[in-house]
């Protein structure tokens, strides 16, 4: 029998990795705290719950602006530096969960849902064209790419619902519905499957569409899923 996605911790107290200590805790709405001390940490704006008053919040440019700014997305990132700690919350219930990169590995997240990364992990981006059209719009939409660059580092993500995490051997396929997925490994494939279902019934029929992820590497899946809004 295959194995079940497995429940990520929902709290984590006391972690060292990638120059920080880090906490997570709350069931429902749940808060990060990082010590920044000894590395920097940049995150999105709006999620910034409290800070001690040691901690500067300044910017944070990213790699490849005008691309960003062409494709309306933003073109910096606050980030926190000095002695102390800050903590951060998203205004929904969910699931923070940490991804600790090694030197050169590498994540590839669905947009909206990062929450915060240190200092020595790159973030960029690619645009997806032809999947799962029917849900995100014409035009596609975005995976953010985070990579170990000068080092250890972690990305912190926020699901909604509860996190799972399923580890495919390679060649493993997993079918997960399109709203449901949060992250993936670089050596995860992943397609559209579209099946077309039919009753006979004067011509009624209808589409079923899943997201195909085929191993070898990590997927994290979200029990709450997830369609954002497009302009299309």
């Amino acid at each position: 029998m295959p194995s079940l996605p497995e429940l990520m911790p929902t709290e984590v107290s006391d972690e060292t990795f990638g120059g920080v200590t880090y906490h997570i805790a709350g069931e429902l709405v749940p808060v990060l705290s990082v010590d920044v001390t000894r590395m920097p940490v940049y995150f999105e704006h709006h999620i910034l719950l409290w800070k001690n008053s040691t901690i500067t919040i300044g910017l944070k440019s990213l790699k490849g602006a005008l691309k960003r700014m062409m494709a309306g997305m933003q073109i910096f990132v606050t980030e926190a530096s000095g002695a102390g700690i800050i903590a951060f919350s998203r205004d929904g219930p969910g699931h923070i969960v940490p991804i600790h990169l090694r030197r050169g590995e590498e994540i590839q997240v669905r947009e909206h849902q990062f929450l915060a990364a240190t200092g020595n992990v790159d973030y960029t981006f690619e645009r997806v064209r032809g999947l799962a059209t029917m849900l995100f719009g014409q035009s596609g939409f975005f995976i953010d790419r985070f990579r170990g660059d000068t080092g250890d580092g972690i990305v912190w993500l926020h699901g909604y619902g509860n996190v799972f995490e399923k580890t495919l051997a390679p060649g493993e396929t997993i079918d997960i519905e399109p709203g449901g997925w949060l992250f993936k490994d670089a050596s995860v494939r992943m397609e559209t499957k579209i099946d077309r279902l039919s009753s006979g019934f004067f011509g009624a029929n209808m589409n079923f569409i899943v997201n195909r992820f085929t191993g070898p590497g990590r997927v994290g899946i979200q029990s709450m899923y997830l369609h954002m809004p497009t302009e299309e």
